[in-house]
């Protein structure tokens, strides 16, 4: 458990920013995402939703988003030794704050509070989730594209814990998504603990920044003394908020389970076999030629090219592209390698694809459903982009053991998905990847991840290895 005073040295904001936190990537979220969901934003005290998430709420304002903000205690611990202050005064004066703060985000009388005792959340847990569970319910609607965003469940402040335990319990219930915040975490924490590189940033506006900082300065008795007087101190110092200022906020980022994410022509709501995906995708190309827009879309034309210069090598004498689709990212592989087989499960794309790539004689367009018919040979390339969250968690370790069993020593496996939530499928292209990566084992040779996709090259051993 950890333990410490906020009166403590703490980490100084010039470690965090020294050691790559300001390039941890960003929330996988653009504007229109963020417009179509819904928002349920839980503070333990006044003042950690501005700190934590005031950026945030102040752009889902400014576009328009539903916002409500649970509130479970007034904070009125904050300064058990003033002799000028009673705890009943300073729960009118933080309560005051709050909405003084919420105001300044633009959301006015969106929020409720609960009336529960500070510093005693982890005794009421019960009682939290069921609020939790109900406003967001009530919030979220049938559409049910709702996002919670909450303390970071292991901030180390008790209050901020249980109440981040309450959240992830009732966002992984009912498929929300989860935006945890860290506040004390960059008091105690260093750049050293593993935790935040797994977490994802939101980029500021300098208007967005402003909003933030006036929403601050309303929390008065947090950041000035109450009084000149002994036990009247500042709570939260100079170098503490220093942590708030950065021109982004931090996030633990969970997607939701059941959300169609805005993508370039995006894919839509898939089916749960690869064999009923082979259907599906056979009807999407045989109404429209290039339905993700692969030949016109800067998206699709920069993300290949960004593919190509990640490959380690100059040439490779055998590759396997998995879902080449109608074959646009198969013609640039096509000049980099002596031979090619491009395999999809989808007859209507391969036809396109076999037009597309009738100039390039070393490669083979095969419909292939994959796992179960694995193509024969041994390959020291191997490409699967876009195409590992279509396939369930089992069939994705079983093409996993299909690669490691045909992959050349030395070979190169390359992945590139999409980051967003993929809707109706049990994974993304982060648990792709991971799964894959802790599948084999092999090194990284290269990761390149932004706010849209992740492109990563893992290289097989040079010596055959047994499976773990």
């Amino acid at each position: 458990m950890v333990t410490f005073l906020h009166t403590d040295e703490g980490t100084d904001e010039s470690a965090w920013s020294a050691r790559g936190l300001p390039v941890i990537p960003e929330l996988p979220l653009g504007p229109e995402e963020l417009a179509a969901m819904r928002f349920l934003v839980l503070a333990a005290h006044p003042d950690d939703e501005t700190l934590g998430a005031g950026g945030l709420m102040a752009r889902l304002h400014a576009l328009g988003a539903e916002v409500q903000v649970l509130l479970c205690t007034a904070g009125e611990a904050s300064h058990p030794g003033s002799e000028t202050v009673s705890r009943e005064e300073l729960t009118a004066r933080r309560l005051a704050e709050f909405a003084a703060a919420l105001d300044r985000m633009g959301l006015k009388d969106r929020w409720r509070y609960l009336g529960l005792p500070d510093s005693g959340l982890a005794e009421r847990t019960a009682g939290i989730s069921r609020s939790v569970s109900e406003t967001a319910a009530a919030l979220a609607g049938p559409a049910g594209r709702l996002a919670i965003v909450a303390p970071y469940r292991a901030d180390g402040h008790a209050d901020h814990d249980a109440l981040g335990t309450v959240a992830a319990a009732v966002a992984a219930d009912n498929g929300y998504a989860l935006l945890e915040y860290p506040i004390w975490y960059w008091h105690w924490a260093t750049p050293g603990h593993p935790e935040w590189q797994s977490w994802v940033r939101l980029p500021l506006e300098p208007a967005e920044q402003s909003v933030k900082e006036r929403a601050m300065q309303e929390h008065a008795s947090q950041t000035r003394p109450l009084s000149p007087h002994p036990g009247d101190e500042v709570l939260l110092s100079e170098s503490f908020l220093r942590h708030f200022s950065r021109p982004f906020e931090t996030f633990a980022w969970t997607a939701p389970q059941e959300f169609t994410p805005g993508k370039p022509g995006g894919h839509g709501t898939m089916p749960r076999t690869s064999r009923e995906a082979q259907g599906i995708f056979d009807g999407i190309h045989s109404r429209e030629p290039d339905p993700w827009k692969y030949t016109t879309s800067w998206y699709e034309r920069r993300k290949r090219a960004l593919t190509l210069a990640a490959l380690p090598s100059e040439h490779y004498s055998a590759a396997l592209e998995i879902g080449c689709s109608i074959g646009t990212l198969t013609a640039d592989l096509a000049p980099r390698c002596t031979s090619l087989l491009a395999v999809d499960a989808s007859g209507a794309a391969l036809a396109q694809a076999a037009e597309r790539l009738a100039p390039f004689p070393g490669v083979t367009a095969r419909q292939l459903t994959l796992p179960a018919e694995w193509p024969a040979g041994s390959y020291d390339l191997v490409v699967v982009s876009e195409v590992g969250y279509y396939l369930a968690a089992g069939e994705l370790d079983a093409v996993v053991e299909k690669i490691r069993d045909s992959i050349l020593p030395g070979g190169t496996l390359l992945l590139c998905h999409w980051r967003h939530p993929v809707s109706g499928w049990e994974l993304d292209g982060e648990a792709v990847h991971t799964r894959v990566r802790d599948g084999l084992k092999w090194p990284t040779a290269g990761l390149y991840r932004e706010r849209d996709f992740l492109l990563e090259t893992l290289i097989a051993p040079s010596a055959a290895v047994p499976a773990p």
